[in-house]
């Protein structure tokens, strides 16, 4: 063990020697590798130096070589550059220039817009002055004020159409004796050139002579010439009025076919202006045409009525109001009778020659003057239809059946019972449901009758079964029934269909047929727009015929409130020429919606009126006429 130990640190030993030998042998080495380093690095340093020496003198030698042309380069190089910069300027000189205009431009274009706006304003508030002035005119204006003022304003256009009419005349004269004094100096200027030089003292002798003749021959027969030539001019005057007529007629078809379409306020001012102030115009062309007044009394009729309705609703249509269907349906009529006017006039217009006029002026029966306005008297002209039977009749606002209102629907075979059930006192046989019909968003059965009389029908609601309308078709030729007891018979009628509580608020009968209007009453007021209409014929003492669409769409019961003002305050609002016969609280349909008022009927100057004043502002909210028709009483 002893050796091994020795043995073990012997060698221990000796590799520690060559340990240690080694080390001094790497960092000779180093040493040796480092010298050699130094030596070889001049060498490779020197070599790197000699290439890049060789590139330098390469380059200046190329640079001396080409040392001219290089300069000749940079100088077009900077030329170019120069004009590059120069052209890049005026570019952008351009781009600004342009930009300013543009902007010079919009501000001009914005400065013309509020110019635009600003004229635009100043012009509406002008308009609304004058509309404001115009309302106050016509509020406090009496109807003899405004007739006045009519009569007034007719009379001075008639006055300026003569001075314009004479003036043009005077015009024409002149003109025509300026061309005969032209055309005579040019004749003696010929004649003196033709003739040779000593013929003209027997020219003058002869020309003497004959003047002398001439005077008097003018002496004998000035009073004859100055009588005709009057006539002639008063044949031209009415040859004028009537091409003037013809004219105006033209222009109101014109403005009627626009009126009918026009839905805007200010196209439909506009229309109605024009037609109110054309109707005027044609009522005093009228008026001076040469034939009696019995044969142009329609037309003036017409040609008046028509005016006044424009001018009405030009008030309407001016204070923001829109036109009714009753209003539209007047337009319409218009329209058509006057299309039928222009077509007689136009007609008269191309035959009437001088001769015609000469014998109308002359009274003779037989011209073509008078034909012609018989004719349109017989065949054109009829009544205006702006008429209503009875107040708000055709101007009830349709909207959703609010009386049907969670009532279950019923199928055809039920409408046939519901039928024979409501119309029993008839004797009705053989009811047949023969299909279904959609009228204002409302959909009912059709259901015919047979009776003795003859064939009856009626329109059932399919929701609720309600009578909507009912027609019988035989005549009534005598009256054995009065009014009272019609308007009787019609009230059980309509307890018998389910309408209760309603009151008779029209009445007109034409000798065989009383035509009734009935209203729904609330707490004594009548609301018009719950309105059923019943016709009952005076022989037999039955109704003939019923529509109730009016109420089965707008009939519930309603917060009414109370009037704010009482009924003398309303009453004190009235012309204090309007003798009031009753009065009464309503509701009445206004603009699509419904207003509370005071209802006065009574008479002024001999005719009978409908007056509804606003019972909270104490504003006369409608007004209508009673006239006479073929059909009874109706208002207008």
């Amino acid at each position: 063990m002893n050796k091994k130990e020795i043995s073990s640190g012997a060698q221990k030993a000796e590799a520690l020697a060559d340990n240690g030998k080694k080390p001094a042998a790497k960092k000779n080495t180093a040493v040796k590798s480092t010298a050699k380093a130094k030596k070889a690095a001049p060498v490779k340093q020197t070599k790197s130096n000699a290439k890049n020496d060789g590139k330098v003198m390469s380059i200046k030698k190329a640079a001396k070589k080409k040392g001219k042309h290089v300069h000749k380069m940079s100088e077009k190089r900077r030329k170019r550059l120069e004009a590059r910069e120069q052209k890049k300027l005026e570019a952008a000189k351009i781009r600004a220039e342009k930009k300013q205009k543009r902007l010079e431009k919009r501000l001009d274009a914005k400065q013309k817009r509020l110019d635009r706006i600003a004229a635009m304003k100043e012009k509406r508030a002008e308009a609304r002055e004058k509309r404001r002035e115009r309302r106050d005119m016509f509020k406090h204006e009496t109807k003899e004020a405004r007739i006045e003022r009519k009569r007034q304003a007719r009379v001075a256009k008639t006055e300026a159409r003569v001075a314009k009419r004479e003036a043009a005349m005077a015009d024409r004269r002149a003109k025509r004796e300026h061309r005969l004094k032209v055309r005579a100096e040019r004749r003696a200027e010929k004649n003196e050139k033709r003739h040779a030089p000593g013929f003209g003292g027997w020219l003058a002798a002869v020309i003497s002579l004959g003047v002398v003749t001439l005077a008097l021959g003018s002496m004998l027969t000035y009073g004859w010439i100055n009588m005709d030539g009057m006539t002639a001019d008063m044949a031209t005057i009415h040859t004028e009025s009537m091409y003037e007529l013809n004219s105006i007629v033209d222009n109101l078809d014109t403005n009627l076919a626009k009126a009918r379409v026009a839905n805007t306020r200010n196209e439909q001012v506009k229309l109605l202006s024009n037609v109110a102030i054309e109707s005027e115009m044609a009522e005093t062309l009228l008026e001076r045409m040469p034939v009696d007044t019995q044969f142009t009394q329609n037309v003036t009729s017409f040609v008046n009525k028509m005016g006044d309705s424009a001018q009405s609703m030009l008030y309407s249509v001016a204070s923001g109001k829109k036109l009714t269907d009753s209003q539209i349906a007047t337009i319409e009529h218009m329209y058509k009778t006057n299309l039928q006017l222009k077509q007689s006039i136009n007609e008269l217009t191309a035959n009437c020659t001088g001769k015609e006029m000469l014998k109308a002026m002359r009274g003779k029966k037989d011209n073509l003057m008078i034909t012609s306005f018989g004719e349109i008297e017989n065949n054109v002209v009829e009544t205006p239809k702006e008429i209503h039977d009875g107040p708000f009749a055709e101007n009830i606002k349709k909207v959703s059946a609010k009386n049907l209102a969670g009532l279950e629907e019923i199928t055809c075979a039920q409408a046939e019972k519901l039928a024979a059930k409501y119309f029993e006192s008839y004797k009705v046989s053989d009811v047949k449901c023969t299909g279904e019909v959609t009228a204002e968003s409302l959909t009912c059965y059709n259901v015919t009758m047979q009776t003795k009389d003859g064939e009856m029908s009626a329109q059932l609601s399919k929701q609720g079964g309600k009578v909507v309308e009912f027609n019988s078709y035989k005549d009534c030729n005598d009256k054995n029934f009065s009014v009272e007891r019609c308007v009787d018979i019609a009230q059980d009628f309509l307890k018998v269909l389910g309408f209760k509580n309603m009151k008779a608020v029209w009445t007109s009968e034409n000798g065989t047929t009383c035509n009734l209007n009935f209203a729904y009453e609330q707490n004594g007021v009548v609301i018009y727009p719950d309105m059923v209409k019943v016709k009952v014929c005076e022989e037999r003492g039955i109704v003939t015929g019923m529509e109730g669409l009016a109420y089965v769409l707008n009939h519930t019961q309603r917060e009414l409130g109370s009037a704010k003002i009482s009924k003398s305050e309303a009453k004190a609002v009235l012309n204090g020429g309007f003798e009031t016969e009753g009065s009464r609280l309503c509701l009445i349909p206004v603009d699509g919606g419904e207003v509370l008022c005071y209802e006065f009927y009574g008479t002024y100057g001999g005719n009978d009126y409908y007056i509804y004043v606003d019972a909270a502002t104490g504003n006369e909210v409608e007004v209508f006429t009673v006239i006479g028709t073929a059909q009874g009483k109706a208002l207008m």
